[in-house]
């Protein structure tokens, strides 16, 4: 994998303490063209998949896939655009894979995918995999979890804290590949980024059983690979119910 100066990259997935397979994906890509490199900048994708021992894999994989060639072969300069083309692909492959594999069908994952151009965040995101911008000793979470908890906080119903127990934390209320209709969060305008911001996405393996001050906590202190290490072994400390996953950008 190819990384430009400018960024510190890490991608790491760990299977956790329970499963006996890792459902989850992840991706990074940066073109090796400068003319293009200057159009897309750098891509990082996590999807968590669901769907059973061997869809949720396939899902996830084909969803890291389908974003990563879209992406790559966009031919227009607009990255928010390839995100949402890559993302749709990835939506469409999954429902086409089901189709032709019954055993399989209603698979599907959740998707948080990034393209840092120039000094501009931009991203798409359906389901429960999280996007954070650590920034100046603080943390805030970009995306919003599509999931049952997740509405309720919305509503004030619950408070974040409480979130982060509830038994249905889990429920899902959009996925790529399970629905007709692809239903996705993707802003209007980039996010303008700063040097040093730090940009952490993950699966729910991890902010399921960490908590966001230590997520803080472990970028501040580590590089991103040392603090990729730290987290995923927090997350198996606590019993790493579920595959743990994290994509850390450092921007220099």
């Amino acid at each position: 994998m190819k990384v430009r100066s400018g960024i510190e990259v890490s991608g790491q997935s760990d299977i956790g303490c329970l499963r006996k397979n890792n459902e989850d994906s992840f991706g990074y890509w940066e073109p090796e063209d400068e003319a293009e490199f200057r159009r897309k900048g750098r891509l990082a994708i996590v999807a968590d998949g669901m769907g059973g021992y061997e869809g949720g894999q396939e899902a996830s994989r084909l969803a890291v896939d389908a974003i990563l060639k879209v992406y790559s072969e966009f031919g227009g300069d607009d990255p928010q655009q390839a995100l949402i083309d890559g993302l749709q692909a990835a939506h469409e492959d999954i429902r086409q894979y089901g189709t032709t594999h019954p055993l399989l069908r209603g698979m599907g994952t959740t998707c948080t995918a990034i393209a840092v151009v120039g000094d501009g965040l931009y991203y798409v995101h359906v389901g429960d995999t999280r996007l954070y911008l650590i920034r100046d000793g603080h943390i805030i979470q970009v995306t919003r979890d599509h999931s049952y908890v997740g509405r309720l906080v919305e509503a004030g119903m619950i408070s974040r804290q409480e979130a982060e127990t509830h038994p249905q934390r889990n429920i899902l209320t959009a996925a790529v590949g399970t629905n007709p209709e692809l239903i996705m969060d993707s802003p209007g305008r980039p996010e303008p980024l700063r040097p040093r911001d730090v940009l952490l996405l993950c699966s729910d393996g991890l902010w399921g059983v960490v908590h966001d001050d230590e997520i803080l906590a472990a970028v501040e202190n580590h590089d991103p690979e040392g603090a990729g290490r730290e987290l995923i072994e927090l997350a198996r400390q606590r019993g790493g119910p579920d595959n743990i996953t994290v994509s850390i950008l450092r921007l220099e």
